[in-house]
Order: structure tokens, then sequence, then C-alpha cells
């Protein structure tokens, strides 16, 4: 995995903007399996984890949410049996931003 799981978010600042599509780019190079698309023309990371069974798919998402508690950064979940689809993206900014990808490359270390 890429530098990007060992970092911490930081708090977006007044004025914080979205990442443009070359730093988006570059980023999602560091999380494979990652993909941007846009919902209601918002863009956000979304990638989606399978498991064995609904328990496995339970605790992970349970992981996921104690991960954005302490980061204070709180992603889209959708939990099903064997599955669960994980969305970042950072509502302040309309899109993207660095933390968006910090939170996914920790995301993916929690699922391996």
């Amino acid at each position: 995995m890429s530098g990007l799981d060992n970092m911490a978010c930081e708090p977006c600042r007044k004025g914080a903007v979205a990442l443009s599509g070359e730093e988006v780019a570059q980023l999602l190079q560091e999380i494979p399996g990652w993909e941007v698309e846009s919902l209601e023309g918002v863009p956000r990371l979304g990638r989606t984890f399978t498991f064995p069974d609904f328990r496995s798919a339970l605790d992970f998402t349970l992981s996921v949410g104690e991960l954005a508690e302490l980061e204070g950064h709180h992603p889209r979940l959708v939990t099903e049996w064997g599955r669960v689809r994980v969305e970042w993206w950072t509502h302040s900014v309309g899109g993207l931003h660095r933390n968006d990808f910090i939170m996914a490359a920790r995301t993916s270390t929690l699922a391996a």
C-alpha cells in the first residue's frame, strides 16, 4: 500500500478546495481497486469489498465506522450479505480532498 495509509486526515480549513483532476488521477494510482464516480455531480471514491458471509461484512463495516469516528471523516457505507460498498468524499469542498484518499488507503488496509 502507499504511504497514504499511514497518514492522518487534516482538518479542512475554511476556503479548502477540491483536488484538481490531475491531482485526483495521481493519487488514484496509490489506491488500487478504488474508482472515481459521480453522484449528483459530486465526485467520490468508491470500492466494493467482498467477504465470505454477512458477519465478516458487518465486522468490516464496524471497523470502517470506528476509523471514521477517530478521524472525524465519515463515508457512505452499504452493507449487504458478503459485501460492503464504501464511498469517500468531502462534503465541505463538494468533491474529493486528500483526506478522502487517505481514508480510502486506510480502508483498504483494514480489509487486507
